[in-house]
């Protein structure tokens, strides 16, 4: 399978990507969790079909040492008893803020205030952001039909 174009070899492709891996930086370094931070973006990633993404986070997770256990019930995180409840709770706002068209009213005030109770007003900052950013790469990716499969651990670092 090859992508409907490539990124990479368009001048106006860099501009904007160096824009959104400056946004992606700010998340990085947050304070909300890296493991957070990349189950966030597996589970988008899922949801959305985005088999670059899932491809790259799920590789860049193993090699910050995730656990392949954690990475394979991702998918299921509600019936897998591997997940803290702030990671759980960040699942469930990434799922409701990634299906914003599925759900009337968007995310819900219960969702909401699960994670408000685990992460301070900083951290759901990065994690709303970030929900944003993989859902915007997510797009990207799918509209040009990135392949998935060849990539590896840091490739694209932010």
């Amino acid at each position: 399978m090859d992508a409907r174009l490539n990124f990479f070899a368009s001048p106006l492709a860099p501009k904007f990507a160096k824009h959104l891996n400056a946004a992606g930086k700010v998340i990085t370094d947050s304070g909300l969790p890296v493991s957070t931070q990349e189950l966030v973006n597996i589970r988008a990633s899922q949801i959305n079909g985005c088999g670059f993404c899932t491809d790259m986070h799920t590789k860049d997770a193993a090699h910050a040492g995730e656990t392949s256990v954690r990475l394979h019930l991702v998918a299921v995180w509600r019936d897998a008893k591997v997940f803290t409840d702030a990671e759980r709770a960040a699942l469930e706002l990434t799922e409701q803020g990634t299906r914003i068209a599925d759900a009337a009213g968007g995310v819900t005030d219960e969702a909401w205030a699960n994670a408000a109770k685990y992460y301070d007003e900083d951290q759901l900052l990065a994690l709303v952001c970030l929900i944003g950013l993989i859902n915007t790469y997510n797009r990207l990716n799918v509209i040009v039909q990135q392949p998935a499969g060849d990539y590896q651990p840091g490739q694209h670092a932010r």
